[in-house]
């Protein structure tokens, strides 16, 4: 339990492993207008939107014991499920996504696998970091915004990037670290 007797997420996870619907219920209340607010930045299209959020957290529950209880990311796990679905499911509707989707495709291309070497953020961390993440990502130059959209948003590596962007590939790979520095200084700048 956190210090104000609500269960941490780690604890939640347990929970929906020891299959407590209320838990997954817990979860969705937590993280589900965070989640929704980075899928309709993917995905502008309601009824999918609305229908990917319900996936990640039917995913969640199916595929419990895909996540780390080591590391006990669950934010870190729950926002890279959620980007990676609303992508898929933005490529699928788009017709880019030709590969069908089953039970290893998920477990391949959803499902997050994270370094243990993150640092385990809870919920309420987070929400107090959102006025930082909020003032990096306005503090980038346009140019960097767009190449951070392509990257994040769109799910596009490197190649594909220099290849819309009509760049070399050495240029977008310098330009996304700088503004990864950029923003990794803005919002940790206490904690750096």
């Amino acid at each position: 339990m956190s210090s104000n007797g609500m269960p941490t997420d780690a604890e939640i996870m347990l929970k929906i492993a020891g299959y407590d619907s209320s838990a997954l219920e817990l979860l969705y209340d937590r993280y589900a207008p965070m989640l929704y607010a980075l899928i309709k930045k993917i995905i502008p299209n309601k009824e999918l939107a609305d229908k990917v959020l319900s996936e990640v957290f039917v995913i969640t529950l199916k595929q419990i014991d895909q996540f780390d209880f080591k590391s006990s990311d669950v934010y870190t796990w729950l926002v890279t499920l959620t980007r990676n679905k609303a992508i898929d499911s933005m490529r699928r509707q788009q017709g880019k996504e030709k590969r069908v989707y089953t039970e290893e495709f998920e477990k391949d291309e959803i499902i997050p696998k994270l370094s243990p070497e993150i640092k385990a953020m809870e919920f309420a961390e987070v929400a107090r970091m959102r006025n930082n993440v909020q003032a990096a990502i306005s503090s980038l130059t346009d140019a960097q915004k767009s190449l951070l959209d392509l990257s994040y948003y769109e799910g596009l590596d490197e190649n594909m990037i220099a290849e819309r962007l009509k760049i070399p590939v050495s240029s977008v790979k310098s330009k996304l670290r700088l503004v990864n520095a950029s923003l990794m200084k803005q919002i940790f700048n206490d904690r750096i």
